[in-house]
């Protein structure tokens, strides 16, 4: 076999195995995807309704002050129950993956933060980040930036089990002081094509987009119907906590859904890539082959006319 011609057969060999290699990691990343999906929709479920649960809290508490002629104490209460405090630090909860092989998944939720920096001016000085996941982790790292928490080997499909220690860390470290916001970036979930990156402000909880999302879920006004033991204060003291807890366990969920999806169109991405390169391939060596019959036969045709003469 001339070696042009066997060049070409190793060539397409390797390029099949790969194929196989990559639509395996194509239907493996697309049954954690579906798996994902399940529980990221019903928690996104439960995520909508303790929002609209605490939205109503706090204004039926709005409402009862209002009752008492108390006005005056309204901000000063709900600023309390929702930290409202001077920013001296901004704490950054990054998620990325792990691995590679997820297309630009990890560079575009990257990016994202890095644009969300440079909007709210923050830079080495008064940011400190989180990361879960090591390319995030390590990116950060790398330019000097004061990751006072990392998070690795995250599981495919995370149970709040498993993220319970992460959430109660971030939580427990706004409470402490050492960030007066927490934005959380990551990469959410629109379908199994798109997703868009989001740099979103989850610490401290605003009242304002509470009443907003009151306004879409709750069609009768909210009045004060019942009497609540201890009181209503401490009630949305505690329901506050949990409520921060849905929102970054969400976004975690969120996140890796949108990993599988990123990982699965990655690798049919690699396996039509090297389809296309089998095909070329395949013609190039059949080119070949026949050139190297073509040759055999015409130098067999010209031993037997030398004989002949």
């Amino acid at each position: 076999m001339p070696a042009s011609l066997a060049a070409v057969k190793r060539k397409l060999e390797s390029t099949r195995s790969t194929r196989q290699i990559t639509t395996a990691m194509q239907m493996v990343s697309t049954a954690k995807l579906n798996q994902v999906q399940h529980h990221t929709k019903t928690y996104q479920a439960y995520e909508s309704q303790v929002r609209a649960i605490l939205a109503s809290l706090v204004k039926s508490h709005i409402a009862q002050l209002r009752e008492q002629d108390e006005d005056s104490k309204i901000d000063e209460r709900i600023s309390s129950l929702f930290a409202q405090r001077e920013v001296k630090k901004v704490g950054v909860l990054v998620i990325t993956s792990d691995r590679g092989l997820v297309g630009s998944y990890n560079s575009n939720v990257i990016k994202a933060t890095m644009d969300m920096m440079a909007k709210h001016h923050l830079n080495a000085d008064n940011t400190v980040f989180l990361t879960i996941g090591k390319n995030g982790s390590e990116f950060f790292k790398k330019r000097g930036m004061n990751v006072v928490y990392e998070y690795t080997g995250i599981s495919d499909v995370p149970s709040y089990t498993e993220v319970r220690g992460i959430v109660r860390k971030a939580v427990k470290l706004y409470r402490d002081g050492v960030y007066d916001q927490l934005y959380v970036s990551y990469s959410h979930y629109v379908n199994r094509i798109i997703s868009h990156e989001k740099s979103e402000l989850f610490l401290p909880i605003s009242p304002n987009s509470l009443e907003e999302e009151t306004s879409e879920k709750v069609t009768s006004e909210i009045e004060s119907e019942y009497e609540l033991e201890p009181d209503l204060t401490k009630m949305i003291s505690v329901l506050v906590p949990q409520y921060a807890n849905s929102l970054v366990y969400g976004a975690i969920l969120d996140a890796k859904t949108s990993e599988h999806a990123s990982s699965a169109n990655a690798m049919r991405s690699a396996s039509d890539n090297a389809s296309d390169i089998i095909s070329t391939l395949q013609l190039q060596y059949n080119r070949a082959r026949q050139a190297a019959i073509t040759t055999e036969i015409t130098e067999i045709t010209g031993g037997m006319t030398a004989e002949d003469n």
